[in-house]
Formats: C-alpha cells, sequence, structure tokens
C-alpha cells in the first residue's frame, strides 16, 4: 500500500479548533469516510471509532490521541491527521489535553495491517524529535511526508 493514499492531502487538517472529543471524531470521521455515501459511511466510522474510545482511551500521551477501528463498508485502509490550536480532553493517561489526532480505519478482514499500521505510528511517535516534527509541521504535504516516511517499512511489509 502507498502511505500517500493511506494519508492523501485532503484528509490532514492543521491548525483547526474544535471545543471536545466528541467533534474531532465527528470531523476526522467525515475526512476518512470522503462523504462517498452522503454520510452513511461517516456515520459508521463515527460509530466504530466511539466503540474504540469505550473500550479504552486511544490518548497514548503527549498530546496525541490515535482514534482507531475496522469497518465493513471500506476495502483499503484510511487515515486523517487532525492537529488542534489547543488541546481538547482525551482522557489521556498523562492528563494532557490532545493536539494531535491520527484517525485510521481498517476493514474487518485486515487485522494484522490495523496492527502494522498502529506499531508503526507508535514507534515514531514515542520518539521526542520526531513528535516535535509533526508538531511544527507548517503544511499538510509536510505532515503526509512524515506518515509516508514513518510507516514505509510497515505499509511494505503487509503489502508483501
Amino acid at each position: 500500500m502507498n502511505t500517500a493514499e493511506l494519508f492523501p492531502i485532503q484528509h490532514i487538517r492543521i491548525d483547526e479548533l474544535y471545543q471536545s472529543r466528541k467533534r474531532v471524531l465527528d470531523v476526522l470521521s467525515g475526512l476518512l469516510a470522503d462523504d462517498e455515501l452522503g454520510g452513511e459511511r461517516a456515520t459508521h466510522i463515527f460509530e466504530a471509532l466511539i466503540a474504540r474510545e469505550r473500550l479504552g482511551c486511544t490518548a497514548i500521551g503527549h498530546g496525541i490521541a490515535v482514534p482507531h477501528g475496522r469497518v465493513d463498508d471500506i476495502l483499503t485502509p484510511r487515515g486523517a491527521v487532525v492537529r488542534l490550536r489547543e488541546g481538547v480532553d482525551f482522557g489521556a493517561p498523562d492528563g494532557a489535553p490532545v493536539t494531535l489526532v491520527i484517525g485510521l480505519v481498517i476493514p474487518h478482514d485486515c487485522p494484522e495491517q490495523h496492527l502494522e499500521i498502529l506499531g508503526g505510528l507508535a514507534r515514531h511517535l514515542n520518539d521526542p524529535e520526531e513528535r516535535k516534527t509533526i508538531m511544527e509541521a507548517q503544511s499538510a504535504e509536510r505532515v503526509q511526508a512524515l506518515m509516508v516516511e514513518w510507516l514505509k517499512d510497515s505499509t511494505e511489509a503487509t503489502t508483501g
């Protein structure tokens, strides 16, 4: 899989302003859905993300959350990035408000790919310098380039 296709430019928003986790997940769902089914897919994705949040908080600390889920009505994984101007409470273990949200939805029949992508993100997001780089990126294109670089090995491994 091409990581640029996983995180297309139109799925990346920087310096957004939302007041709640629910609103962030709503916007993220719309980006991930591409609104191809008149909002129906966005609703399914939103429900999957909310269901995952109920299982356990997807905030990983350091101002970052990675909401993710598996859905039936997509054929390939989809990612989106929303960077916020002001933090939103996601219930992070370190108590920090979230300012970077990386969303991911995967087809139900691709659990290995789901884990590979999440693992690739976690490896880079745990590095303070790499977190700083994405938080200071000045354009959606730069954020996309970082995603491509970070997930290169993970996405190549899942496509053979």
